[in-house]
């Protein structure tokens, strides 16, 4: 029964590509349409992308998808270095996104704020992926 649920996880993970196109779209829009809506594009593309990372984690963890995800994972060394790169990479973004929020006032900046909080807690969910992904391929735990 749960391998039935992980199949409908696995198949809505699939999301995260047409939203990370929408992502795209929205990062390359002020090349079109001009610059002046520079920041709300970008903070849309920060929104499609943490949303696209929330559904990434919906992935199958047992399964890597390329040979260097594999040998990072596989090494428990690079995987605490990867571990420690996303961690420090997150509470970066999760902090100026609050610190954007909560203390400043200008208009545009609390627009890329909450396009960094959303981004943030994105990757939250792809730190706990990274860290059952190291620890299920980790070599010496197939021994």
């Amino acid at each position: 029964m749960i391998k039935k649920y992980k199949k409908y996880f696995q198949y809505l993970s699939y999301l995260q590509y047409p939203l990370m196109v929408t992502a795209l779209f929205f990062t390359l829009l002020p090349f079109f349409q001009g610059f002046d809506i520079y920041f709300e594009a970008i903070n849309k593309a920060m929104i499609f992308a943490g949303l696209s990372l929330s559904f990434s984690t919906l992935q199958d963890t047992t399964k890597t998808q390329n040979k260097l995800s594999k040998k990072i994972y596989e090494n428990p060394t690079y995987a605490k270095w990867f571990i420690g790169y996303m961690v420090t990479m997150t509470l970066s973004i999760l902090c100026f996104g609050l610190f954007g929020l909560l203390f400043t006032h200008h208009e545009k900046i609390n627009e890329i704020a909450f396009g960094l909080l959303v981004l943030g807690i994105g990757m939250i969910g792809m730190i706990k992926m990274v860290m059952e992904m190291a620890d299920y391929h980790r070599l010496n735990a197939k021994i």
